[in-house]
């Protein structure tokens, strides 16, 4: 794997970490700025709308520009984004910059998909995606539960500083690293558009915004499950959400060179993984071995779901896949939020704290339904026969120098 790798690794790892620290840092910043920490909580999902907008909107705005300056600007925007929320004064600023700093990320991980598939062999694109998404699955073992730490004993302003931090040290990394690319075929902003029309595409962002909601349905609500339901204190939360980081990062190692061998067989058996164990850990969150165990399984066969569905639509737009692999992360995050919403419905409606756990297994089924459909429907125009993925590789850089 080319050194490149661990620039999009790094960068990953800062997104990351800046995506998921907020939950542990909402009483923090809620006691420093006088709000309620309900309010605080909209600083999350300011970050998703930022993700959701900026995901289509700057892969747009830079489909001319050379891919490892466009990576490096994003990274650059980033860390403005960490620094505008570490020093902002007021409530509404800070949301401003949580807005900020979200804009690049799935525009970032769309581009940075497509150069990672083209720095290597065409058998090895998945498992090079895979270890870019590493960085963030990481961040969730080591940089979020370190910056949560920190802000608690620093101030929250502190942990956005490191961030951008990692933002510096990833421009830095990108630029070196990334090879520069000569005669880079660009297909422009209306071929860009038009991959989107394509309807594997369409179902393969379908997907991730029904299958990717079945996790989310049960993570938002993990620490309250534990506490509330298996008997852990609260200063255990920090472990639990570890091991959830620990199983995301075991799924990534996996998926890859499974979805290199067969893409749409993994993208079935970790939709169905998941929601089998969606249902197992309602059983099992109420025995404290027994729901450790089960969350790093749920972290892995979740996560198991990101390398196949990220190459399904790259394939699928295969002569203009940057666009849709960013807006392949918009639809994660429209994911995010939606699961959040569902699984906090449940429990409003006095369901009981795991009653997120069925609810995630259905949008499960729905998205591994949406998958089988697409795949009983890919039909290649050729021959009308059908196929596992696209027939056509993406085409590889060339002239490196």
């Amino acid at each position: 794997m080319p050194l490149a790798l661990l620039a999009l690794a790094v960068s990953a790892f800062g997104i990351g970490t800046t995506e998921f620290v907020m939950m542990g840092l909402l009483p923090n910043v809620a006691n420093d700025l006088g709000t309620s920490v309900p309010t605080a909580g909209y600083l999350v999902s300011a970050y998703a709308i930022g993700v959701v907008v900026g995901a289509p909107l700057l892969t747009a705005l830079g489909s001319r520009l050379p891919r490892k300056r466009m990576l490096v600007l994003l990274m650059a925007l980033f860390t403005v984004g960490n620094l505008a929320s570490a020093f902002a004064p007021s409530f509404g600023l800070l949301i401003a910059g949580r807005v900020l700093a979200g804009l690049p990320h799935g525009a970032f991980f769309g581009v940075g998909a497509v150069v990672a598939a083209r720095l290597v062999t065409e058998d090895r694109r998945a498992r090079a995606v895979a270890t870019m998404f590493l960085g963030l699955t990481i961040a969730n073992i080591v940089g979020v539960p370190v910056a949560t730490l920190l802000g608690q004993h620093l101030g929250w302003r502190a942990t956005f500083l490191v961030v951008a931090g990692i933002g510096v040290v990833a421009m830095a990394s990108l630029a070196r690293l990334v090879p520069q690319v000569a005669d880079e075929q660009h297909g422009g902003l209306r071929q860009e558009l038009g991959a989107l029309r394509n309807r594997q595409v369409v179902l393969g962002l379908l997907t991730a915004v029904f299958g990717f909601a079945g996790v989310f349905a049960v993570y938002s609500y993990l620490a309250s499950m534990m506490t509330e339901v298996t008997g852990f204190g609260e200063s255990t939360v920090t472990l639990v959400l570890a091991l959830f980081g620990i199983g995301m990062t075991l799924g990534a190692l996996i998926a890859g060179p499974l979805t290199d061998r067969a893409l749409r067989p993994t993208l079935y058996g970790s939709l169905a993984a998941l929601a089998a164990m969606l249902v197992v850990f309602d059983i099992t969150v109420h025995t404290k071995w027994a729901a450790l165990l089960s969350v790093v399984v749920l972290g892995a066969v979740g996560f198991m779901t990101t390398t196949p569905l990220q190459m399904l639509v790259m394939n699928k737009a295969r002569h203009a896949p940057t666009l849709a692999s960013a807006s392949n992360h918009s639809a994660f995050n429209l994911a995010n939020a939606g699961g959040a919403w569902l699984g906090g419905v449940a429990i409003a409606a006095g369901w009981g704290w795991t009653s997120p756990t069925l609810v995630g297994a259905v949008l499960a089924v729905i998205g591994l339904a949406i998958a089988l459909i697409a795949g009983l429907t890919d039909r290649d125009p050729a021959s009308g026969s059908r196929v596992v993925a696209s027939s056509e590789p993406l085409p590889q850089l060339s002239e490196v120098r």
